[in-house]
């Protein structure tokens, strides 16, 4: 028992060693390819989708965006909206009291009437941020005269998708590196917070990132969830947007100036100024919203407010930050998976039952994905462990265990035929013996000392059997023993191996109808066998085995016994014919059964049949290979 168990074992690695080979390239591959940023796309739009398939949100009432639209536009009747617009504006907001204002258009130029007047609204009024623009190329200044505690940058990050999921908090001044650039975003954030008794700190767990209260914002690192070796020059983060089709509060400049506003809608408010227009040209593309107005691009104002809404909503409401688990955890991740599709492989076997438990699986890693994202905002990586299993899953593993499984069949096959073949064996040696000592000892019509020898050679056939047999599973040699006690090496040519069955087989004196021959015709074409395997050889010297000890056990009154292997019509034609009396069963026999077996494994035919005026002709034929 304990032997069979360690067997078991060690069949059992050996098929893991063989079979497992392939799925572990194919995971380390991955690997290597989401090291150098091979996957990046692939998981962006994992995470895009993931992000829209989320529930509904609530509306974020502490952020309002004050647009301006193309109707503004045509009812101002000059664009860009002069600068006395702008100034009359931002004094109409100022009764609603907002907590801050964040100008987003850019004022470094003038644009007349109203130059001065806007100037002097942005230097007085306190709780007003304008903004600029600090990274090359394209660098745009403030407005003049505005502290550098009331600028924030608009510079935005985009993907190589061109597709924008990351925002620049803070940055190093380029021109002076020893002073630090805060976003429209992250100012804004500052004065609501400074109102509550909040300020800006330097993260705890992370010194490279900032947090509000006890609130770290997860910074986004050189290899971030699906992004490799990204550097945005400063703090970043992965942008969580709300899901919503109007997630805050948008009113029209028109809606201000004439005064169809709620106060309360505005008060305590973070109101954000800016242009929501297609003739601005702030637009920006994200595939990670439902329901967009623009077909999956967003106003660079609406960006700015989503970050906002992020920020406070995570120190405030508790909402997460999207983050990512670090490289050790999302590599251990990626390898768990990469190892499940050679678990399935090995346990299905089979091309359906594998592509359903690949189909389940992928469905349980896009769910799992999904909940982690949602509900504690962790990107996992989705896209290498959906690869994997499409591959191993699919393809290579369950081709490397099927032709293991195949295999393993094989050797089933060959035990089978090891055990006809010996089955044949004993049938055409000892049992022949055995049956001509029964026969003579029912009609008592031999000496006993004659029946005695024969028991003796029965004796000694069986136990040349064994032996052989033995030998046989000890070595690699290709042999076969005969019911004669020859044993034939099968590497050998064929012809040569037929005619040494014929001649050994004739001369056998425990088959009476033998001795009755007067003619024996023998014939045996040379024929390429490399064609053929050992066992198809073994199969073929069987058959003539077989076909002979036939007439030597049932030829009654045979005369003439002739032996062929000729082509002819294209084919190799393997016969034994005699002029005994001729088939009396018409029962199919064992051997009968065992050589239409052989017939079929070499694509030919076999035939067993009376022949006029009488006699008998076993035959097996089939065509060469070329």
């Amino acid at each position: 028992m304990r032997r069979r168990l360690w067997n078991r074992i060690y069949q059992e690695f050996g098929l893991w060693s063989l079979a497992a080979r392939p799925g572990i390239v194919v995971l380390i591959l991955a690997i290597l390819i989401r090291m150098v940023g091979g996957m990046q796309s692939l998981e962006w739009m994992f995470l895009d989708t993931m992000l829209r398939l989320r529930p509904v949100e609530k509306l974020d009432e502490r952020v309002v965006i004050v647009g301006i639209d193309e109707k503004d536009i045509e009812w101002v009747k000059q664009y860009p909206i002069p600068d006395e617009k702008i100034a009359e504006l931002l004094t109409k907001l100022e009764t609603y009291k907002p907590l801050a204002i964040g100008l987003d258009i850019f004022k470094n130029v003038p644009v007349e009437p109203g130059g001065k007047q806007l100037a002097q609204i942005l230097r007085t009024h306190s709780n007003i941020i304008g903004i600029e623009k600090v990274l090359q190329p394209g660098e745009i200044s403030p407005p003049q005269n505005l502290p550098p505690e009331r600028v924030g940058f608009v510079d935005l990050p985009n993907d190589e998708d061109s597709k924008n999921r990351r925002y620049l908090l803070y940055t190093p001044n380029p021109q002076n590196i020893n002073e630090d650039k805060y976003s429209l975003a992250l100012q804004l954030v500052i004065k609501y917070f400074k109102a509550r008794g909040i300020e800006l700190q330097t993260g705890k767990n992370d010194p490279n990132t900032i947090r509000f209260s006890e609130i770290e914002l997860p910074r986004i690192n050189r290899n971030f969830g699906g992004y490799v070796s990204v550097d945005d020059g400063g703090v970043s983060i992965l942008m969580n947007f709300r899901n919503q089709k109007q997630p805050f509060n948008v009113v029209s400049m028109r809606d201000i100036l004439n005064g169809r506003v709620n106060a309360e809608l505005l008060r305590d408010r973070i109101v954000l100024v800016g242009n929501r227009n297609m003739s601005a040209g702030d637009i920006f593309y994200t595939s990670a919203l439902p329901d967009l107005k623009l077909s999956g691009q967003i106003y660079g104002i609406d960006y700015h407010a989503h970050v906002i809404s992020q920020i406070l909503s995570s120190v405030i409401d508790g909402r997460t930050m999207l983050h990512s688990w670090g490289e050790f955890g999302e590599y251990t991740w990626i390898f768990l998976w990469g190892f499940l599709p050679i678990f399935i492989g090995r346990l299905t076997q089979s091309v359906w039952r594998n592509l359903l438990s690949v189909g389940v699986a992928v469905f349980c890693l896009f769910a799992y994905g999904y909940v982690m994202l949602w509900v504690w905002g962790v990107w996992i990586p989705v896209a290498p462990s959906f690869l994997i299993l499409a591959v191993n899953g699919v393809g290579l593993s369950a081709f490397a265990f099927y032709q293991h499984d195949k295999f393993l069949r094989s050797q089933i096959n060959e035990r089978q035929n090891t055990i006809q073949n010996t089955f044949t064996v004993i049938h055409n040696g000892p049992l022949q013996t055995l049956a001509y000592g029964l026969k003579h000892l029912r009609a008592k019509d031999v000496p006993y000392e004659q029946l005695v020898g024969q028991f003796e050679k029965l004796d000694r056939e069986i136990r040349e059997i064994g032996e052989f047999l033995k030998l046989e599973a000890l070595t690699t040699e290709e042999s076969l023993r005969i019911g004669s006690g020859l044993i034939l090496e099968l590497n050998r040519p064929l012809h040569d191996l037929l005619y040494e069955v014929y001649s050994s087989t004739l001369e056998r004196q425990d088959f009476e109808h033998f001795r009755t021959l007067k003619v024996k015709i023998r014939n045996f074409d040379p024929i390429d066998d490399k064609y053929l395997t050992i066992e198809d050889k073994r199969g073929i010297c069987l058959f003539l085995e077989e076909a002979l000890c036939n007439v030597g056990k049932h030829a009654e009154g045979v005369k003439r016994i002739q032996a062929s292997g000729v082509y002819s019509e294209n084919k190799y034609k393997l016969w034994v014919k005699d002029n005994g009396s001729g088939i009396k069963s018409k029962l199919e026999s064992k051997g009968t059964k065992y050589f239409k077996i052989v017939a079929k494994q070499l694509g030919g035919e076999f035939r067993r049949e009376s022949v006029s005026p009488r006699g008998t002709i076993c035959e097996i034929s089939w065509k060469p290979m070329k």
